[in-house]
């Protein structure tokens, strides 16, 4: 999913506070320029739209500054909010245009239900939620998916039993368990145990 988004640079001077009140909000955008960075504001209704649809450093984020003028693709690094209210304070983009690959973490969707949940009575045991992948930044997929309905008690996927699409490269151990099913009562294969 790619989004588009307009901002424009912070003008000297301006304080954060009057902004949020008159309904725009402060952001940044880093490594458009090397080891700058420029100080932007954007309209607040946009901004809490784009936190609703874009996901944390994965989805690609068309973003154009229109008084630089710059544009180019970014993702969403940091948002800043109230901490029980959720009124937005501050969002940072970083800009990926000039990279050809980029490390960003991207979630499993588990598809099915497993054989051993449905028929043996088990319990499907998640142990990762989310995945860090190397790809360009124009290949970033939105979940990477994992079917769990072969699976029976005692059963585990693996990080290398996953597919990826092509362009794609996922980081870290390929032993690591993704998931389980653990049979009646909680209980995982002797294998399994011994790879967790």
């Amino acid at each position: 999913m790619e989004l588009t988004i307009e901002c424009k640079k912070r003008s000297e001077g301006s304080k954060p506070n009057a902004m949020r009140r008159a309904g725009r909000l402060p952001a940044v955008l880093y490594g458009h320029d090397g080891a700058e960075s420029v100080s932007l504001e954007m309209d607040l209704k946009t901004a809490e739209t784009l936190v609703k649809k874009a996901s944390l450093n994965n989805t690609l984020i068309n973003l154009n500054v229109t008084d630089l003028p710059w544009s180019g693709k970014a993702l969403l690094r940091e948002v800043q909010a109230h901490p029980w209210r959720g009124s937005l304070y501050h969002l940072s983009f970083f800009s990926v245009g000039q990279q050809e690959s980029l490390q960003v973490t991207v979630p499993l969707h588990f598809v099915g239900t497993a054989i051993g949940v449905k028929q043996d009575g088990g319990a499907l045991d998640t142990v990762l939620n989310g995945l860090e992948i190397s790809c360009a930044p124009g290949n970033i997929p939105e979940t990477i998916e994992v079917d769990v309905s072969e699976m029976r008690a005692g059963d585990a996927i693996h990080v290398s039993d996953l597919k990826v699409p092509e362009g794609v490269t996922i980081l870290g151990e390929p032993g690591r368990v993704v998931v389980s099913v653990l049979g009646r009562g909680g209980q995982v294969s002797e294998e399994v145990a011994q790879e967790g």
